[in-house]
């Protein structure tokens, strides 16, 4: 049996990149996935990306598991009330969410200060990196708690932990970086109130993340994309979505799950813990390589993310998922 078949789970921001990765690979566990972001078959979001939940949530069912897609604004409270309650009427509770909506990579200025960066759009990112997984996980957690058992995983750009040893503890940019640091403030913060139910909160980040957006965006495909290593050549250090849905199969299968609450993990390390791989069956180590690259060089160059790209992401939704995001 497969090992999620009774699983319940949500992912908030499916649409593409992370989001997507980690719908599927859920579904090749067995999962029953609901599938949500705003770009729909019937029309797209502002971010104005051809993927769609309808087109994930086949991903999961093609896998193995049942996919169902619900177009959701995370932004709008009533829209997130109704999901939950449509979720309590069709299966009485969740097992797993995944806060992974995000939709500010277009939102981000890189080359500003707080006070040069357009503060519309600043806190319009924040609105939807931030307010939109608090707004998920405030109707969502009552569905969790009943069990005494289950798992919220925010998914964030770099641990905190790594943001401090290889950027100096800034993400470089104000907005972007009190978002990224935000959610993995939720994640603690969620694992404190939690804990007494049995349930576990925890932050988890992709390395360099190959998403549809960073694929575009270097002009190459999945098949050929290391041919972008000739742009950038931390771009070959890269995994794809897949490998960020394996941490969540992985975490999600773990009857030990509460060792793990109120940390922040990312996917090389628990590749190496889990014994995962990526599709190709390579084990990327994003952190790992790049200290040894800093090790070499003497400097940090050639990222304004902990991910080895501006975003490592691929996202949108009313809120979309951060660097490693694939919402909406």
């Amino acid at each position: 049996m497969a090992p999620l078949t009774d699983t319940i789970a949500l992912v908030a921001g499916g649409t593409r990149g992370a989001g997507r990765g980690i719908a599927t690979e859920l579904g090749a566990a067995g999962a029953t996935v609901y599938v949500t972001g705003r770009t729909t078959r019937d029309g797209r979001s502002d971010l104005d990306r051809p993927e769609t939940i309808e087109e994930t949530a086949e991903l999961v069912t093609a896998r193995g598991g049942t996919g169902i897609a619900v177009r959701c604004d995370h932004s709008e409270p009533e829209q997130v009330r109704a999901l939950a309650e449509r979720i309590r009427s069709e299966h009485g509770r969740l097992d797993l969410l995944v806060n992974d909506v995000w939709g500010g990579d277009a939102l981000t200025q890189w080359d500003k200060r707080l006070w040069e960066h357009d503060l519309e759009n600043g806190l319009r990112l924040l609105h939807r990196a931030v307010d939109t997984h608090i707004i998920t996980s405030h109707f969502m957690l009552p569905l969790l708690i009943g069990r005494g058992r289950g798992l919220v995983i925010e998914i964030t750009d770099g641990t905190e932990e790594w943001v401090q040893e290889i950027l100096g503890g800034y993400r470089g940019t104000f907005f972007y970086d009190l978002a990224k640091h935000s959610v993995a403030r939720l994640a603690s913060n969620q694992a404190a109130e939690l804990k007494p139910y049995g349930v576990a909160a925890l932050a988890l980040t992709p390395g360099f993340l190959r998403s549809e957006a960073m694929l575009d965006l270097f002009g190459v495909t999945e098949e050929n994309w290391r041919d972008a290593g000739a742009k950038d050549q931390h771009f070959l250090q890269s995994e794809t979505p897949a490998y960020t849905g394996r941490a969540v199969v992985a975490l999600a299968a773990d009857p030990d799950i509460m060792a793990k609450t109120g940390g922040a993990y990312d996917t090389g390390r628990l590749a190496k813990e889990y014994g995962f791989t990526d599709v190709d069956g390579t084990r990327p180590d994003f952190p790992e390589y790049y200290r040894g690259f800093l090790a070499t060089s003497g400097s940090a160059s050639g990222s304004a993310s902990p991910s080895g790209s501006e975003s490592a992401s691929g996202s949108e939704s009313a809120s979309g998922s951060g660097s490693a995001s694939g919402s909406a």
